[in-house]
């Protein structure tokens, strides 16, 4: 009830999944532009907390440009991570965090910041973490909001042209940039066996028919 009244019902329902109880059903999806979620199972499991930053920043990022993508500002930024329910050694923990804004932003820096001390609050040693991700909601199509006297966050300058020139670059095709908090590549990446194939981006995947 804390969860549905101070943050949404589409949160609440991601705590009561993450605590076992099943909430929705294979067919039923989220309505359209009432969430975003990034999230990925990691090909090693992660017990160092540098490690776990790094794949939350990353899907921050991600999540960052799909909202830009649908024209969005949001002000709630959720983290959860969780340990494998099959795994054998030690229990099992799942765990959500949610970071609400005074003003909505579309911003990668804000949304990165609001989701590494999400993640700070949910973090505990010992466990060896198998998925996170991060969740946006509460959009707005607008930044703007009535600002506090004393706003720790006033909006950022040139938020809008900085954000417009990193997607143009990622978009391309000639080169990536991205912020420091993700690291290099790692060993918590994505199983590759489970990526889906990336017929449109790359030749390596393009099926080949022969004649015969």
């Amino acid at each position: 009830a804390f969860i549905r009244k101070n943050f949404s019902v589409v949160l609440e329902r991601t705590v009561r999944e993450l605590n076992g109880e099943s909430c929705m059903s294979l067919e039923e999806a989220p309505p359209t532009k009432q969430q975003i979620v990034c999230s990925r199972s990691f090909g090693e499991k992660i017990t160092e907390y540098d490690s776990l930053r790094q794949a939350v920043c990353q899907y921050a990022e991600r999540a960052s440009e799909k909202l830009r993508k649908e024209h969005q500002y949001c002000r709630h930024i959720s983290v959860f991570i969780k340990t494998s329910p099959f795994a054998i050694k030690g229990p099992y923990y799942g765990n959500v965090a949610t970071e609400k804004l005074l003003t909505p932003t579309q911003d990668t820096r804000d949304i990165i910041a609001a989701a590494t001390t999400a993640l700070e609050r949910i973090w505990r040693d010992g466990h060896r973490y198998a998925k996170a991700g991060v969740m946006l909601n509460d959009f707005t199509g607008s930044g703007v909001s009535q600002l506090q006297l004393f706003d720790e966050r006033p909006p950022r300058p040139h938020s809008a042209e900085l954000m417009r020139v990193l997607d143009g670059i990622n978009n391309s095709g000639l080169g990536k940039v991205w912020f420091a908090g993700r690291g290099m590549a790692s060993e918590w990446q994505m199983k590759r066996e489970m990526l889906s194939p990336a017929y449109t981006t790359r030749w390596s995947d393009i099926p080949a028919a022969k004649l015969a």
